[in-house]
């Protein structure tokens, strides 16, 4: 799904190739930072502690949401900069792409990049040398996690709508919405082995995700309905 996103909607306009890849940048940015806030407070504490080293790894996770959103707020100031530049120089006065189109390329560079390190991930623990399982242990590991990350993509797609809207209109109560949505998404992962637990809850937030920012994006229930009915 996440490839034929790029290759229907995206793949076609160097512009929003563009665009894109700075996105996954900014993610990995944020990333790469808070990976290394938590390798820090991980080598100075003490190994063998395990409730502190949970604390930490809960820590982490929740700072890197953080720090997500917080650059998420940075590209949109860049964005808005960009569409600046673009109607100055355009003949008609007109940008070339409006910042609700910036919204949903940015959200879907955001969400390939961190897919593409959660494959990464995935593909690492494949490699062995251990077998999923064989201590009595889901089997469903990678599956479950397969559709973790197609999840996570969307919802990054999704929220870079919703956040662009908030900034776009002075709605900071959106972008909290956002903040909480991701953060209780990546706590809801601590919920594995039980994987109902985080899986089911997570695509009930990215469909009220895909309907609000359906809805914002100018969507109707008449026109999904004309869609589906290929009228």
């Amino acid at each position: 799904p996440a490839l034929g996103l790029f290759l229907f909607t995206i793949a076609r306009d160097p512009l929003r190739i563009i665009i894109l890849i700075a996105g996954a940048f900014f993610w990995l940015v944020s990333l790469l930072l808070s990976s290394l806030i938590w390798f820090i407070a991980v080598k100075a504490s003490d190994p063998r502690d395990e409730p502190l080293q949970k604390g930490l790894l809960i820590f982490g996770v929740m700072f890197s949401v953080l720090l997500q959103e917080a650059f998420r707020f940075l590209y949109y100031k860049l964005l808005r900069k960009a569409i600046e530049g673009l109607v100055a120089l355009s003949e008609d006065g007109c940008s070339p792409i409006s910042i609700q189109q910036m919204a949903y390329v940015a959200g879907v560079g955001f969400g390939l990049m961190s897919g593409a390190f959660s494959m990464i991930n995935l593909l690492a623990d494949a490699l062995g040398p251990g077998t999923v399982g064989i201590h009595g242990d889901s089997q469903l590991y990678f599956l479950t996690s397969a559709f973790m990350t197609m999840v996570l993509i969307f919802l990054h797609t999704f929220w870079g709508i919703l956040f662009f809207h908030g900034c776009e209109h002075r709605r900071w109560w959106e972008i909290m919405v956002v903040v909480v949505m991701h953060l209780a998404v990546s706590g809801l992962t601590f919920c594995n082995p039980l994987y109902v637990g985080s899986l089911v809850p997570s695509y009930v937030l990215m469909a009220i995700a895909a309907a609000w920012a359906y809805l914002l994006s100018g969507g109707s229930a008449q026109n999904l309905r004309r869609f589906l009915l290929c009228k």
